[in-house]
């Protein structure tokens, strides 16, 4: 099960995030996007754990920190990793490590990468209310909404500065879990009572390794990609950015 393979990648960083903050404080959807990006970027876990602590150190030197304030995203950390997997690269090569890049001015995700992302799943959503509209009416007509209000989003795209990323993922988990409330209400009782039974045999050999918190959230996730698959859906959220 590959969300199982990763998610162990995801626990590493997560685990060792919460300790660098001294508190259990949940990643957000938009952490587990840079996450994912790392992940399926090849960098190794030795290059992340790395650039979390060389982040960690220079945020402790600014003054946000010396305002008490607390570093609370992986956002911070994306340049201090990149160069940290640079870093390992180079010495995996034979070159040996170079300076690190300063004043990376790059975003987390290139506006072309988020505008073919956001075009596709306009495209997918709208396919797909159109397939059900014979069949599932309302259930079309919930998925056509979610297509336009996430067009709506477009525009943003092409703002002027920096991309606020964590407000962009925030519209978009509140579209994914209005429709995902929607289709688990609509979804048939023996579909849901399948799925839930092979959710338990596929977790059941990792939920000694895992917290509530962490079960829970991986339920979630789980039920929510079988509902996506049954109706053929694209996920909305960052985390499925590639």
């Amino acid at each position: 099960m590959a969300e199982l393979n990763y998610f162990n990648y995801f626990t590493e960083i997560e685990q060792y995030f919460w300790q660098k903050r001294g508190a259990h404080l949940l990643v957000s959807p938009l952490d587990w996007a840079i996450v994912e990006t790392w992940q399926k970027s090849g960098i190794p876990l030795s290059a992340v754990l790395k650039g979390i602590d060389r982040a960690f150190e220079s945020y402790g030197r600014s003054r946000r920190a010396a305002g008490g304030r607390q570093l609370k995203s992986l956002t911070y950390c994306v340049d201090a990793v990149l160069d940290a997997a640079e870093e390992e690269k180079e010495i995996s090569a034979g070159a040996g490590p170079t300076t690190a890049t300063e004043g990376r001015k790059d975003e987390t995700f290139s506006r072309e990468a988020l505008r073919a992302f956001f075009a596709g799943n306009v495209g997918r959503l709208s396919a797909a209310a159109e397939r059900l509209r014979a069949a599932q009416p309302e259930i079309a007509t919930r998925v056509g909404e979610t297509s336009t209000r996430l067009a709506g989003l477009l525009p943003l795209l092409d703002s002027p500065g920096a991309l606020d990323l964590e407000d962009l993922e925030r519209q978009l988990t509140v579209l994914e879990e209005k429709l995902a409330a929607m289709l688990t209400g609509s979804a048939p009782e023996d579909f849901l009572l399948d799925v839930h039974r092979e959710m338990d045999r596929q977790l059941a050999p990792y939920r000694r390794k895992m917290n509530v918190a962490q079960l829970a959230q991986l339920e979630r996730q789980y039920l929510q990609k079988r509902l996506w698959e049954r109706y053929n859906l694209p996920r909305l959220s960052l985390f499925y950015l590639t």
